[in-house]
């Protein structure tokens, strides 16, 4: 399914966008060194439910995963890339960690992630990485523009990542979102300019590059969820809620200060 959005959801949509990034930027502001991955997903639960939103994920159960998830964000850590399942581990200095975060309010949902470095260690090549999903992210966002197609936002993500030296696992990428938190389209993070999808305004797009430093498999952790690199590598993960409007791309997910 393919929503359109009528202005008056895209106002909803940038609530919960706001939202999702004032959550994500508390949650990192208070992760150091020592930090349980399950406080972090007990203060996500405290301010979903103070805001008077609702979790995307709590519930959440797909065909790819031991469902339902049964935690309110994902927490993957260093060789952990996406569906990252909170479990009791305290953070160290240096660890590289993914919040990935999905929350509905007002019958609209939005969906981003940041990667950061815990502590004082700031590992040259893993910023690198950070960097480099980053940088992918603005490109596919600049690419996001009415009667573009999906696969113009795909090769712009997919030339940063390539020429940063990163192999590219297609099998998960962006994806639409509306009323719910998954809908086509699917935005693979390389692809070929000029196919797919036809962009119009009031479609919003969850953008999220993602990469693994040395490899494009994965590998399915023991928690029936997490999804790791096949070699034990590192990964990173950008992701914003972009809505298509007449002018352009218009990012939801920024926080409010």
């Amino acid at each position: 399914m393919i929503e359109i959005m009528s202005p008056t959801e895209i106002d909803r949509a940038r609530v919960t966008g706001t939202l999702v990034a004032d959550i994500l930027q508390t949650v990192k502001s208070r992760s150091t060194v020592g930090t349980n991955l399950l406080d972090i997903d007990r203060w996500v639960k405290d301010m979903i439910l103070e805001a008077g939103a609702q979790s995307c994920y709590v519930d959440y159960a797909p065909s790819f995963g031991r469902g339902p998830f049964g935690h309110y964000i994902c927490t993957a850590v260093n060789d952990a890339v996406l569906h990252g399942l909170p479990h009791n581990y305290p953070l160290a200095d240096g660890d590289l960690l993914t919040l990935d975060l999905a929350v509905a309010k007002g019958g609209v949902a939005a969906d981003s992630a940041i990667s950061f470095i815990v502590g004082d260690s700031k590992p040259s090549k893993s910023v690198a990485m950070i960097k480099a999903t980053e940088r992918a992210l603005a490109a596919g966002i600049a690419a996001a523009r009415p009667g573009a197609r999906i696969g113009d936002i795909s090769a712009a993500i997919g030339s940063v990542l390539t020429e940063a030296g990163y192999p590219v696992n297609t099998e998960f990428g962006g994806h639409g979102i509306g009323s719910t938190m998954h809908q086509d389209p699917h935005v693979p993070n390389t692809g070929r300019p000029g196919r797919g999808y036809k962009l119009r305004p009031g479609l919003l797009l969850a953008l999220e590059p993602w990469v693994m430093a040395d490899t494009d498999e994965l590998i399915t952790d023991a928690d029936g969820w997490t999804l790791r690199s096949a070699t034990g590598c590192r990964t990173a993960h950008s992701e914003h809620t972009i809505a298509i409007t007449d002018d352009g791309a218009e990012i939801l997910t920024l926080p409010s200060a």
